[in-house]
C-alpha cells in the first residue's frame, strides 16, 4: 500500500533541529509520501504558546523548506475553538480516502494520556498512532492506554499494510533539544544557535519573539 501520509502536531513554540530530524526518520521508516506539521492553535492539553500560531507556523515553513516530502498544515489555525486532533484526523481521510495509510505521530508523553484526549477512542478508526519513545520512558502498565497497547501495538512494517488501526512505538536518535530550552536561552540573551535552522533564528529575531523582557510580537 502506497502514498502514506503522517500528521505531526504540536505547538512548534519553536520548532527545532529535534522535530525536523524526527520526521526525517520516520518518513524514511515508514516510506511516506508526505509529511505534515501541524501546528496547534489552540492546545487543549497544555498552556497556550509564547507566540501565536502564525508566527510558529511560519517558522515551521522557514524550517521544513527544501524538503519536498514536508509541508506545514495550518488547517488548526483556521478552525475555531481548541485543537482536537481528531477533527483534524477526519478532515484528512476525507481528502485522502479510505483506503491510504495515515499516521498521527506523537510523544511518549502525550501516548500516556492518550485517554484525557477529546474522542480518543476514535483516533484509531482514522489512523494509526505512532509514539515516539524518549530516553526513560516506561509506557503505561495499567489503565485503558495499557490496554490499547496489548490489542493494538504492533511493528511500524506491519501497520503500513492497512490505513488506520494499529499502535506503535518507535525508538529514533536520541535527540536532547527542546522547545522550552531554546526559550530559555533567548530569554536569557543566549544563542540558540545549531539547535533550530538559522532561517529560524532570523525570523525570531526579525520579530522580536521570545524576548529577554519576555515579551512577544503581537499579529
Amino acid at each position: 500500500m502506497s502514498g502514506a501520509v503522517a500528521v505531526f502536531g504540536g505547538t512548534f513554540d519553536p520548532v527545532h533541529f529535534g522535530h525536523l530530524r524526527s520526521a526525517l526518520e520516520l518518513t524514511e521508516l515508514l516510506s511516506l509520501e508526505r509529511l505534515l506539521f501541524m501546528p496547534a492553535a489552540q492546545p487543549p492539553h497544555r498552556d497556550s504558546p509564547a507566540v501565536s500560531a502564525e508566527h510558529r507556523a511560519s517558522m515551521l515553513e522557514l524550517a521544513i523548506a527544501g524538503e519536498a516530502r514536508f509541508s506545514c498544515d495550518r488547517r488548526e489555525l483556521r478552525r475555531e475553538g481548541p485543537s482536537y486532533s481528531v477533527l483534524s484526523l477526519e478532515e484528512l481521510r476525507l481528502e485522502l480516502g479510505a483506503q491510504t495509510p495515515l499516521y498521527m505521530i506523537l510523544g511518549a508523553d502525550a501516548l500516556g494520556q492518550l485517554d484525557q484526549w477529546h474522542r480518543w477512542e476514535e483516533l484509531l478508526t482514522l489512523a494509526h498512532l505512532l509514539a515516539i519513545a524518549r530516553p526513560g520512558w516506561d509506557w503505561p502498565r495499567d489503565g485503558p492506554v495499557a490496554t490499547l497497547l496489548q490489542e493494538r501495538g504492533a511493528p511500524a512494517e506491519v501497520l503500513a499494510a492497512t490505513p488506520a488501526g494499529g499502535l506503535c512505538i518507535q525508538t529514533l536518535r536520541p535527540q536532547a533539544i527542546s522547545s522550552t530550552a531554546i526559550r530559555s536561552l533567548l530569554q536569557s540573551g543566549r544563542s540558540a544557535r545549531y539547535l533550530t535552522p538559522d532561517s529560524v533564528l532570523d525570523y525570531i529575531a526579525r520579530n522580536n519573539l521570545y524576548s529577554a523582557t519576555g515579551e512577544v510580537a503581537q499579529e
